[in-house]
């Protein structure tokens, strides 16, 4: 998403409302899994060297289940507030806060993207009926024993003791 430095110095507070493709965050090393077109909403305004950008990022990501790994979609809106200079002198390392604008185009894309990657979670989960309707009860040599299941059984690992424990009743009873 770029916008012209000159229709921002030549407009009170230059507004925009675009759709903007992420889909490249999904191929990055982090837990989104899809996310597709984000609204982006907001005003650009100059002041002397000095371009303040306000936003309202929305979307709809798509994240894995802290439990089961099932896709869980994740909305999310970001209000973000930046802001660029325009002066060919300004680096970076004068103020934190503030990003270079080189050339006449300001490319409002990368903090975008930034602002959307902070927003991930730290984890989710599905709701539940989605966890039960796709949790998984039985792998390669393991399978969860319900209460019901469980009524009755005793455990392999432990048949020898019970025999003792057996043995020892009826030693007890005689």
């Amino acid at each position: 998403m770029k916008i012209s430095i000159q229709k921002i110095n030549q407009s009170e507070g230059y507004a925009f409302d675009e759709q903007v493709d992420l889909s490249e965050l999904e191929s990055l090393k982090n837990d989104i899994r899809k996310i597709g077109l984000v609204s982006v909403k907001g005003t650009a305004t100059a002041q002397g060297q000095t371009i303040t950008c306000q936003m309202t990022i929305k979307g709809t990501m798509i994240l894995p289940c802290a439990r089961t790994l099932v896709d869980v979609p994740y909305p999310f809106e970001v209000n973000v507030v930046e802001l660029f200079s325009t002066n060919p002198y300004y680096t970076e390392e004068d103020e934190s806060e503030i990003h270079p604008v080189d050339g006449e185009v300001l490319d409002l894309e990368p903090f975008i993207k930034e602002n959307v990657l902070l927003e991930i979670p730290f984890r989710v989960f599905a709701d539940p009926e989605q966890m039960e309707a796709n949790a998984l009860t039985e792998g390669e040599g393991w399978e969860i024993v319900s209460e019901e299941k469980q009524e009755g059984k005793i455990d392999p690992r432990l048949e020898k003791l019970q025999a003792l424990l057996n043995d020892d009743e009826k030693n007890e009873n005689q």
